[in-house]
């Protein structure tokens, strides 16, 4: 029997999707998180955080807002961006990039999107830093990172993101743990994650994790930031000059 976890910190559980598969499972895994993403409104904060950058004038004037979304995934967080960009006139270049390379060949053979998306395998952290970034995305993708590898994370997105960053993620709770499980088998949603699903919550944040994370790593005016249904993001949005 797995032991009940403490939610007192964050748990170091291993989550299947993470380990080695044949591309049909991290397909099949990723599309029905997107259905989850769906259901749980888990689109809403990001989107939330780029309607902000447009209705205080900080988007870029005379080129497009450049986009990374880091851990990608199957890309429908990036693709909810380009609608959100085609339906308010933004131009935008969106680049997804995730270490796992049946991502870009998953996210790559969804529906195509409009304006286009750039599917990249690799390490941001590795990206050139001649390849200018406005704006650094990652949904669901912190809790699936120890603390030592995302307070470089943080430092890298806040060095490397001109005009802000954001960072979707779940907040620790023990309610959240104990229904999704439930949920996940009425709804015959993948083993991964049936599996993945509770354990990527007991591995979720609570503020003072945040607090404590940022100040590691020299990250100063981000915004911690409670959505529903448990959601825990953080918003880095730079000066008025960041744009240019």
């Amino acid at each position: 029997m797995t032991a009940r976890p403490d939610f007192s910190r964050r748990s170091d559980r291993a989550e299947l999707m993470d380990g080695p598969c044949d591309y049909a499972t991290f397909r099949g895994c990723l599309v029905d998180l997107a259905r989850v993403n769906r259901l749980t409104l888990a689109y809403r904060p990001t989107l939330a955080f780029f309607e902000r950058l447009r209705r205080e004038g900080r988007l870029p004037q005379g080129r497009p807002l450049r986009v990374l979304d880091v851990g990608s995934g199957y890309g429908d967080m990036l693709r909810k961006v380009a609608d959100w960009a085609r339906g308010h006139g933004v131009p935008v270049a969106l680049t997804g990039i995730d270490l796992n390379p049946f991502a870009a060949r998953a996210a790559a053979e969804a529906a195509h999107s409009d304006p286009p998306i750039t599917w990249r395998t690799g390490d941001a952290l590795d990206l050139p830093e001649s390849e200018p970034v406005d704006v650094v995305l990652t949904a669901l993708v912190a809790h699936h990172l120890p603390d030592a590898a995302l307070i470089r994370f943080l430092a890298w997105q806040d060095r490397t993101a001109r005009i802000g960053w954001f960072v979707n993620d779940l907040h620790r709770h023990p309610l959240p743990y104990h229904a999704f499980g439930a949920g996940a088998r009425m709804l015959r949603m993948h083993p991964f994650v049936q599996h993945d699903g509770p354990v990527s919550i007991a591995r979720g944040f609570v503020r003072r994790d945040w607090q404590r994370l940022l100040a590691e790593a020299g990250v100063t005016g981000a915004e911690v930031e409670g959505w529903v249904p448990f959601r825990l993001c953080v918003a880095q949005v730079r000066g008025d000059d960041a744009r240019l």
